[in-house]
């Protein structure tokens, strides 16, 4: 949600200002292709407007990259169409001898926007006009190595086999076309394209009861969130370690795996996002490479943390070679695993049982953090800290005496006290008896076709 009392707001945008520039930079490259009298020899004798001391994020990112003159007209080249959708074909047709198409600026029609969008040919055009050096020069922007590309800022969409990739429309990220606009950006919104939600707990570390050896692993993951960046950097391991942290959570469901991935976040400030793998997974080959390879270029650079929960669906044992699909499978998780190890943040992957996940992928892992079935001690601290404050028992109600009788993880003792409470409003009190707590582990056992004792 925008802060709608955030001072930006009182900025005066840079738009403003750089829409008079992007106008002149188009006026004087055609003015040079057909031979008019330019009013600057380059495009690039055009002074910038005069942004010294604003705070705006867009003026920001130019002085934080020291970004060139050029790579400032790509970025508003696509940024434009976002904002005034009609501006490009206006500027265009003003600027051309006479109306028509002009193939050499390259662009295209959207399928549900009608205004010229920009390719990658748009781009040369306005830099290097016909100038072969200067076309070569100005192509490296977009190289994955460029300037632009690299952190995924700006890339061209891939083209049909055979065609230009420089006729590929320009793409800026999302991100940076709210925070360029808007003056900040906006959580992404699960989608089929963003198959991930964010996940966050009101719970504190208190609340959460696991066994110390777990607690004493989680907090090796909080030492890598806050100190990697010095060890990485400071003390150049980046050149004998791979990039990222990648751990398993393993254990029963119930346990606190999911909550565990939300309070990291929590308390490193790192948002964490819940992959969901039945929309990651396709059985169309070379689509759930796709699928991934979206998700981790827009959590690049971000700091993410991300949770692949039952994660035996993606990584799970690679099977004996059959037929040419098998084959394919096979390869398909090899490419995962390398995606996986690209990433440079914390990966967490969820499973139920360790045994299911590939082994090629357990030798990646740089942590491997179980989390088995409460012991009654644990049950004990479970049960205490799940009743709200507002109830009572009667006085046949032992706690301790379920907690050493019960096998139960902690989501299921949620279960049954959200259960209990729930019986005691309906008879208009806040007692809770033990009836209400056996029936609550009745229901719980029965899930599971347990026999309750």
């Amino acid at each position: 949600m925008i802060d709608t009392d955030t001072s930006l707001l009182k900025v005066r945008h840079p738009i403003e200002d750089f829409i008079p520039y992007f106008n002149r930079v188009v006026e004087t490259r055609m003015a040079l292709h057909f031979d008019q009298e330019p009013g600057f020899a380059s495009i690039l004798d055009i002074p910038l407007p005069d942004f010294e001391g604003s705070p705006h994020p867009f003026f920001s990112y130019i002085n934080q990259n020291q970004l060139p003159q050029e790579a400032i007209i790509i970025i508003l080249l696509a940024l434009i169409p976002h904002i005034f959708p009609d501006h490009l074909d206006d500027i265009i047709q003003q600027t051309l001898p006479e109306p028509g198409e002009f193939p050499q600026l390259g662009g295209v029609r959207g399928k549900n926007f009608r205004g010229f969008l920009p390719t990658g040919e748009t781009a040369l055009f306005i830099l290097a006009g016909i100038d072969l050096d200067k076309r070569f020069q100005a192509y490296k922007f977009f190289h994955p190595e460029g300037l632009l590309s690299k952190k995924r800022i700006i890339w061209l969409e891939d083209v049909p086999e055979g065609e230009p990739v420089m006729s590929g429309k320009i793409i800026l990220s999302q991100e940076y076309i709210e925070l360029f606009s808007l003056g900040e950006v906006y959580p992404p919104q699960f989608s089929l394209k963003f198959p991930a939600q964010r996940i966050e707990t009101p719970l504190e570390w208190d609340d959460l009861v696991l066994a110390q050896e777990t607690i004493a692993q989680i907090r090796e993951l909080e030492d890598w969130i806050s100190y990697s960046p010095q060890l990485m950097e400071e003390w150049e391991m980046n050149r004998k370690l791979k990039p990222g942290y990648r751990v398993l959570f393993h254990g029963p469901p119930g346990t606190g795996k999911t909550l565990t991935a939300s309070l990291l976040g929590k308390y490193t400030q790192r948002p964490v996002f819940k992959i969901d793998l039945s929309m990651v997974v396709s059985k169309f080959i070379g689509e759930t490479e796709k699928n991934l390879a979206n998700l981790l270029a827009r959590a690049e650079n971000k700091d993410w943390i991300l949770f692949f929960d039952e994660a035996d669906a993606l990584f799970g044992k690679r099977t004996q070679v059959k037929d040419a699909h098998d084959k394919y499978a096979n390869q398909e998780v090899s490419y995962l695993l390398q995606r996986i190890e690209g990433y440079k943040g914390l990966v967490i992957l969820a499973s139920n049982i360790k045994s299911n996940i590939d082994e090629a992928f357990i030798r990646r892992f740089q942590s491997i953090i179980p989390f088995p079935l409460p012991m009654s001690t644990e049950r004990l601290r479970l049960w205490e800290k799940a009743f709200p404050n507002q109830v009572s028992f009667t006085s046949d109600v032992n706690l301790q005496q379920l907690a050493h009788q019960y096998e139960l993880s902690g989501a299921e003792i949620m279960n049954i006290v959200q259960y209990t409470c729930l019986r005691a409003l309906s008879r208009g009190e806040s007692l809770i008896t033990r009836l209400d707590i056996y029936e609550g582990i009745r229901r719980e056992y029965q899930k599971e076709g347990r026999i309750m004792r």
